[in-house]
């Protein structure tokens, strides 16, 4: 019979579970904000511009709709850290290692009694860390290629089509 605690965390996972979407700053092709847009996409393109405008656009990426999770114990409901993060990750001029990393993080939930504030400070600096082992992982599993092939084809449908591909695309 095997044993319980295995078990256990065989399906618990992982420590430090990092999740997010990538968005190279090259397939970016415009900044300008519609009109119609909603006041959040609107702050999110605000915010992807001053990426742009503050990395450029070579060899960075846009991480977005992204959280990094710590489990301290292993049990969810004592000890689970969870941080959203957004902004950039620059990689070296060959694409294949990130390098340093630029990021809003902000503490989203916690199940953790023994918290304070040292803690939290920390675990945010490890954040970026994380991610940055993370996007490692990332781009030795081709994703960044995928996701580079998506946005270039998206692209070109969206000149083909006179500018309209559909809405939230």
């Amino acid at each position: 019979m095997p044993d319980p605690i295995q078990l256990e965390e065989k399906q618990f996972g992982q420590w430090v579970e990092v999740v997010f979407d990538c968005m190279p700053l090259r397939t970016v092709p415009r900044v300008d904000i519609p009109i119609d847009a909603s006041p959040k996409l609107a702050e999110k393109m605000l915010r992807v511009k001053r990426a742009i405008e503050k990395h450029g656009t070579l060899n960075s990426y846009y991480l977005h709709n992204a959280t990094c999770t710590f489990h301290l114990t292993n049990d969810p409901q004592q000890g689970m850290m969870q941080y959203s993060f957004e902004g950039v990750v620059l990689t070296d001029q060959t694409d294949l290692k990130p390098i340093s990393c630029d990021f809003k993080i902000e503490l989203l939930k916690e199940t953790c009694s023994w918290l304070n504030q040292a803690i939290v400070d920390w675990l945010a600096e490890t954040v970026q860390r994380s991610v940055l082992v993370e996007f490692e992982r990332y781009i030795r599993a081709g994703d960044l290629t995928k996701a580079i092939e998506r946005l270039e084809k998206l692209q070109q449908a969206e000149e083909e089509s006179g500018g309209f591909v559909g809405m939230y695309l």
